[in-house]
């Protein structure tokens, strides 16, 4: 049987069930990489939007407010700090803490939510009487560099650790803090700017600028919050920071500072306590929730943001370390690199030569089968009649060109049989079932033996070549 026949029949002796096999193996490989893929995408997301919807945002109605008694509000530190002795005076305006703060003993200005202040208040934090303390809670860069704190950020994680007093190999500086063993404070990690001194407790989580104002940066919420308070030594920590002075100034904001007053208003600095809002002293029981409107028109809508202070900058940068972006612009890299080393042939593809030999009835066999599997019944009917025609037309002396009937009237008079019915054979429909593409094979095959088999004719024409021909065929 010729190749033409073994390309037509290319599944043989073998079994009809054999071409499912490796599809079946396909799809099992396909599961054993998009499961585990899929479960840790999973995972990873779940924990992203637990933790997103865990986390608090300063601006949110009772955000460590002491009246608060939800998850997020200080209630719980508030009646801490009662017990303690000490006294909480709730303002829920900037001016009035500020002028709470000066008046009387010395006192603890904590400020929950520092990025809601303007830059103009938040500079007045450090030109307090001496010997006043700010506890600022994750202030971000631009509040620090508002302060004048000369403190930097270093690092951030995604979520709160626990860790002890310490700060790498030093024991915490701070003497108050010395009952506490371990407490949710690093979440923000600071690192002093320059040759400031600066005192780094909780793995760099906490740090405190000692001065004429005590500066005291916090980098997690976490020991403040009512459903944290209870957790490790966070009631330790938090009462020890506010609890220095027998007065708590808390600043309970609603939202982000208004802006600065007209000329014609009295400065912030020079308003008499008549004029000033009253603070406002906490209740033993502190059982209200939710805060207050803010104090211009009651209905408790955020005032507008600080033209001054510029545009806000994106979270996004800050809530990954600087070692996460870069690990990702590595990656980008090393794609790029992968993606011209795939496509380092820009221009149409080249002939290459074949490392092995592979036998003839090889090559058939697999393109065949190739055939077979995609039910590719007429590009295979067209190959087997392009390679007759390619191997008939040197016997009779035939150019390519050669029109349809002049080369099936050639074949049929070296072959036998009417030249319609072998028109039809070289030139006709595709197959449309695996029968008449075996019968196609099997008549090409029959029509191939029957001219090659008889001597050719004289000479006519012109070869394919382009050589003149010789009696006695092609050579």
């Amino acid at each position: 049987m010729t190749a033409a026949a073994q390309t037509a029949n290319p599944a043989g002796p073998r079994p009809a069930a054999a071409p499912p096999r490796p599809t079946a193996k396909r799809r099992r490989r396909w599961h054993r990489l998009v499961i585990p893929l899929g479960l840790v995408a999973a995972l990873i997301t779940t924990t992203l939007v637990a933790q997103t919807l865990d986390r608090p945002d300063p601006d949110d109605p009772g955000y460590l407010s002491p009246l608060e008694i939800g998850d997020h509000g200080g209630s719980r530190l508030a009646e801490a700090l009662r017990r303690r002795g000490a006294g909480v005076a709730r303002e829920t305006d900037s001016r009035a803490a500020l002028l709470a703060a000066r008046t009387g003993p010395p006192a603890t200005l904590f400020v929950p939510a520092p990025d809601l202040l303007r830059s103009e208040t938040l500079s007045r934090l450090t030109r307090l009487p001496v010997g006043t303390r700010v506890v600022l809670v994750d202030p971000s860069v631009r509040a620090l560099h508002a302060a004048g704190v000369p403190v930097d950020h270093h690092g951030r994680r995604w979520a709160t650790k626990v860790v002890g007093p310490q700060a790498g190999d030093r024991p915490c500086p701070l003497d108050e803090l010395r009952p506490v063993r371990h407490a949710a404070a690093q979440r923000q990690r600071y690192a002093p700017d320059a040759e400031a001194p600066v005192q780094l407790c909780f793995s760099a989580g906490l740090a405190r600028v000692p001065g004429a104002v005590d500066t005291v940066l916090v980098g997690a919420d976490d020991p403040f919050r009512n459903d944290r308070i209870a957790e490790h030594d966070n009631e330790a920590l938090a009462t020890a920071l506010l609890g220095v002075h027998p007065r708590v100034v808390w600043l309970d904001l609603d939202g982000p500072e208004p802006p600065p007053p007209t000329r014609s208003s009295t400065p912030p600095d020079a308003a008499s306590p008549t004029e000033r809002p009253r603070a406002e002293t906490v209740p033993p029981g502190g059982t209200a929730q939710g805060r207050p409107g803010s104090p211009g028109d009651g209905s408790g809508n955020r005032g507008p943001a600080d033209p001054d202070d510029g545009p806000a900058p994106n979270p996004l940068w800050s809530a990954f370390p600087l070692w996460f972006w870069a690990m990702l612009v590595q990656l980008a890299l090393a794609l790029l690199l992968a993606a011209l080393w795939r496509a380092r042939r820009l221009g149409p593809p080249a002939p290459e030569p074949l490392p092995v030999a592979v036998r003839s009835a090889e090559t058939a066999l697999g393109r065949a089968r190739l055939y077979q599997r995609a039910g590719a019944r007429g590009p295979a009917g067209r190959t087997l009649r392009s390679a007759t025609l390619a191997r008939l037309l040197p016997w009779l002396n035939l150019t390519a060109d050669t029109p349809q009937d002049q080369v099936a009237t050639a074949v049929a008079a070296r072959a036998g049989g009417e030249p319609e019915q072998v028109e039809e054979l070289l030139y006709g429909d595709d197959p449309a079932t695996d029968e008449e593409l075996l019968d196609l094979a099997r008549s090409l095959d029959a029509v191939t033996r029957a001219v090659t088999a008889t001597p050719p004719g004289p000479t006519r024409g012109v070869t394919p070549t382009g050589t003149e021909p010789t009696e006695g065929g092609p050579r």
